[in-house]
């Protein structure tokens, strides 16, 4: 692809659509299963230390109102997702806390950013998922002052993520047309491989790049598996066409196939995933 390459319609089309939907109606629920990534991107803003702050695939918001939050009234805070419900949400949420984080439906790979108007870009799984991953992150670079920084939270591999795919793999014997992942292409794991990424960083032009492995414990509540099983990724989308027999056969199997995560009342997991940090050039 080459640098003005724009999102496919095939993934536009997806978040503008049924994922877009599903993130939307398990806005809360995904909020509390990864308000530990939040934390970490958040914990290591230093009052004083960045006031414009550029949230990269913002979805809902929940990173970039945490961001505004922290910075106060001095702060600047921007989020840019390509998903018109998610970024409606986004705003219905600025709007209820009064929030000054302001949102932009757009593909950051392409978006015409204010030259140097950036001084630290926050992403939590919001950078696998570019067409061009080089041409989008040189973009986002063309975005920051001197001296800025990057710091992204991406998961690492499915195999080191077994919790991210069981749903799919216990339901695939039931849902023939379910979609293969692919490893090659933009997706939930295409970080993966931490060298792959550092020659991305490098070739569109980041400096001082820092990949660090980090484990996190995840949990929702029980209560929440069906839902969470049931709407989001590959399985969710595809019950969305399901005839109800099929839909209750899958949601019983894939609920049983998930019982080694389950304690008690409370669902467990370790989520394997990059702490991706990089300067602008300048620092």
């Amino acid at each position: 692809m080459n640098a003005d390459a724009q999102t496919s319609p095939n993934t536009a089309g997806l978040w503008n659509g049924p994922a877009g939907h599903a993130w939307v109606e398990s806005q809360a629920l995904l909020d509390r299963l990864f308000l530990p990534f939040q934390e970490l991107l958040i914990a290591e803003i230093a009052i004083g230390s960045a006031s414009r702050v550029l949230d990269i695939g913002c979805g809902t918001g929940a990173v970039s109102l945490a961001a505004s939050r922290r910075l106060g009234a001095q702060g600047r805070c921007l989020g840019i997702d390509i998903s018109e419900p998610m970024i409606a949400m986004a705003r219905v949420r600025a709007e209820q806390e009064a929030s000054s984080a302001r949102y932009v439906v757009a593909d950051a790979q392409t978006y015409d950013f204010e030259p140097g108007g950036f001084d630290l870009l926050l992403s939590r799984f919001g950078v696998m998922f570019f067409d061009d991953p080089v041409a989008a992150h040189a973009n986002l670079r063309r975005a920051t002052g001197p001296g800025a920084e990057l710091r992204c939270i991406a998961w690492r591999g499915a195999a080191e993520n077994p919790f991210m795919t069981v749903a799919e793999r216990a339901a695939a014997p039931l849902l023939p047309e379910l979609p293969a992942r692919r490893a090659d292409g933009p997706g939930q794991f295409a970080f993966a491989d931490a060298e792959r990424v550092r020659n991305i960083l490098q070739d569109s032009g980041w400096t001082g790049i820092d990949i660090a492995p980090i484990d996190v414990d995840c949990a929702l509540p029980e209560r929440e598996l069906v839902p969470y099983l049931s709407r989001l990724g590959p399985v969710g989308l595809s019950l969305r066409g399901a005839d109800e027999p099929t839909r209750t056969r899958v949601i019983e199997t894939v609920r049983n196939a998930f019982e080694p995560y389950v304690y008690g009342g409370t669902v467990r997991f370790t989520a394997a995933c990059w702490m991706l940090r990089a300067r602008a050039a300048g620092a």
